[in-house]
């Protein structure tokens, strides 16, 4: 196990790559559309009614949809690469799947919709000793981060959303997608094995140190299945300050993406 300093710096160095290399491949990608019709860009000057409004306003539409975009996926490698300093990660979950598990999962989340049953972590405990009557079914999953502790062994399921925005059928359909998971592993591996749901955000849409009051998430995620923000960082990073080190490092290197931002901008309005 590396040393706090020395851990520290780890961080850093997968931040400052990361930045560097999206600042670099963003920049690459428009300039090299420039003179593509079907460019990111370009495949938006034909909208008359955006047209109408001048070539910067024609310009940031375009380049916001797409940076907006780029940036939420190259955060999730981000943590993804940091978090690799602590836990084995994978990307995907694939096993048996018993009718039993699939209709108590059903009926647990009619519960959360009916509100007739608030989210708890031991609601779906029983999914874990459920012994299945008939074959049970091979499913796959491809999962934001399966991660496993080095040390403890400890095997967590997180679902990441870059602002954390669900309407209802989106909460219900990744608790859904995230229980199926939890069923799988525990069909394939020890009971004693420890297995926890994490619903994740890389920022606070509500600012950072306040409650997370999105009600369509908390309708269906118990407080301690929330890894918002702040708290996300350090849980990848393994770290108390790991959301303060991301961030202060992210923020030294921000001017590459101002740079790249702006050769984009004199490319297409100069």
């Amino acid at each position: 196990m590396p040393n706090t300093i020395d851990k520290d710096e780890a961080i850093r160095a997968i931040v400052r790559a990361s930045v560097s290399q999206f600042a670099t491949g963003f920049q690459a990608r428009h300039v090299g559309e420039y003179n593509n019709p079907d460019g990111t860009i370009n495949m938006k000057i034909h909208n008359v009614f955006i047209a109408a409004l001048g070539p910067e306003i024609q310009y940031y539409t375009a380049l916001v949809r797409s940076f907006d975009s780029s940036l939420g996926n190259m955060l999730e490698k981000l943590a993804i690469e940091i978090a690799r300093l602590n836990f084995a990660v994978h990307r995907k979950v694939e096993g048996p799947l018993s009718p039993e598990q699939t209709s108590f999962i059903g009926s647990l989340l009619e519960s959360y919709k009916r509100r007739s049953n608030f989210p708890d972590v031991a609601d779906y405990e029983e999914l874990r000793s459920i012994q299945p009557k008939t074959t049970a079914d091979k499913k796959r999953h491809e999962s934001d981060y399966f991660l496993i502790d080095r040390d403890t062994g400890h095997h967590y399921l997180i679902e990441l959303k870059i602002g954390g925005d669900l309407d209802n059928k989106k909460a219900r359909a990744e608790k859904e997608a995230l229980l199926e998971q939890f069923a799988i592993l525990s069909n394939t591996i020890s009971i004693d094995t420890p297995i926890s749901i994490r619903f994740a955000t890389a920022y606070n849409r509500y600012e950072e140190g306040q409650p997370w009051l999105q009600g369509r998430v908390r309708q269906y995620f118990a407080d301690d299945e929330l890894l918002i923000g702040k708290n996300f960082w350090n849980f990848v990073c393994g770290h108390d300050n790991g959301y303060q080190i991301v961030i202060d490092e992210y923020q030294r290197n921000a001017s590459e993406i101002t740079t790249a931002l702006e050769t984009i901008k004199h490319t297409y309005l100069d």
